[in-house]
């Protein structure tokens, strides 16, 4: 058996390119797992404790049913990251996955929803996580997705990550250090991440606002000019994120009215208070929408008003231009017979008609607020 010390040493080319640092397990890995990148871990756990050793899928799936038959509660949970349409077979080859579930899981890009296949369940959740930036106006992407898709069955837990942010690591970790969730089953660790899930969807709305606070300020400062590209820009991501949570208020649901003969009880009273969370991401989204359009709204109505001053403007200098453009018009048509060509005070006595009139425009389109 390689020790953790004896795998890190490996070159970095052959290394797994899925083994990041972040998800690494705290268990040392024996030579026979798959070396494809694809499984991140694989554990046995037995009355709430894992077993030493990290095993391969078709280990894991024996060691649980030897187990069972000895009367003992155990199921193995395998995370995957990004398999291949290969390895997602031998997965469910394994552990007697339905075809389409297991193509949906290679494919990704599927709607948040929830699926039952004979005595397992098949949960897809979109991950969401926020992208740090200084302004709104030089972010390229406020919220990056993901997916987890969650196999639970009466012995196995089979997660299939796609995206570099969803991690489980720590959801492992957490659960291994509480035994008494554990001891649940597997239904219990769908719930957990299901948990975790949603608790981001939270910490991102949260961080979304002070987005959408700094963009309101901005549209309503005086003497600025509103720029509508960074509100559509956020509405486009806050649509984004509702199309990851919303889907999910039916599973949830479902989770809590059906099913019963498949999750206990008490795993679905923790699934209720998830539920109660993902409500409350799902209306802070529903009102970020909202204030977003009423936001665009009030933009457009802006910027109308103050294209509507510029043409103001430009019609109250156009008048004032006109007057003088027509008289020097007509007293530069050269005719020989015109008012006040043979008088010695005609010139003056024009520029200062001229100037007088100007001057009364001005200080009528003054009073009008039109300059």
């Amino acid at each position: 058996m390689s020790s953790f010390r004896e795998l890190r040493d490996i070159p970095e080319t052959v290394r797994p390119l899925a083994r990041l640092e972040r998800d690494e397990p705290a268990h040392p890995q024996p030579d026979h797992l798959p070396t494809d990148g694809a499984v991140i871990d694989c554990g046995v756990y037995v009355e709430g404790q894992r077993l030493p050793g990290v095993y391969s899928q078709t280990e894991a799936c024996a060691k649980v049913t030897e187990l069972q038959l000895a009367g003992q509660e155990a199921f193995a949970w395998i995370g995957l990251h990004e398999p291949s349409e290969s390895r997602m077979q031998e997965v469910s080859e394994v552990f007697g996955l339905h075809a389409l579930a297991a193509e949906d899981a290679v494919c990704a890009h599927q709607r948040p929803k929830l699926e039952r296949y004979d005595e397992s369940l098949f949960l897809v959740l979109k991950t969401v996580n926020y992208v740090p930036h200084e302004s709104i106006v030089l972010a390229r992407e406020v919220v990056e997705t993901g997916e987890i898709m969650i196999f639970v069955g009466a012995s196995f837990v089979i997660t299939v990550r796609h995206g570099e942010h969803s991690g489980l690591s720590e959801v492992r970790k957490r659960m291994e250090a509480n035994p008494e969730q554990m001891r649940l089953g597997p239904y219990a660790v769908m719930h957990a991440i299901a948990d975790y899930v949603v608790d981001n969807y939270l910490e991102v709305t949260h961080l979304m606002e002070n987005d959408i606070d700094a963009v309101e300020e901005e549209a309503f400062a005086p003497d600025h000019r509103t720029q509508i590209e960074p509100i559509y820009h956020l509405k486009r991501e806050v649509v984004e994120l509702r199309r990851c949570v919303n889907p999910l208020s039916m599973p949830f649901a479902r989770m809590q009215s059906e099913h019963k003969d498949l999750i206990s009880k008490e795993v679905r009273r923790y699934l209720r208070d998830v539920a109660d969370h993902h409500m409350h991401a799902a209306e802070q989204i529903a009102s970020y929408d909202e204030n977003l359009s009423s936001l665009v709204q009030a933009a457009l109505a802006r910027v109308e008003m103050q294209q509507n001053t510029d043409m103001r403007k430009i019609s109250a200098w156009a008048g004032l231009l006109a007057l003088p453009t027509m008289l020097a018009g007509v007293y530069g048509m050269n005719f020989e017979y015109m008012p006040g060509l043979k008088w010695h005070w005609g010139y003056p006595a024009f520029m200062t008609g001229l100037v007088i009139v100007c001057l009364l425009m001005y200080r009528n389109f003054r009073r009008r607020d039109w300059l």
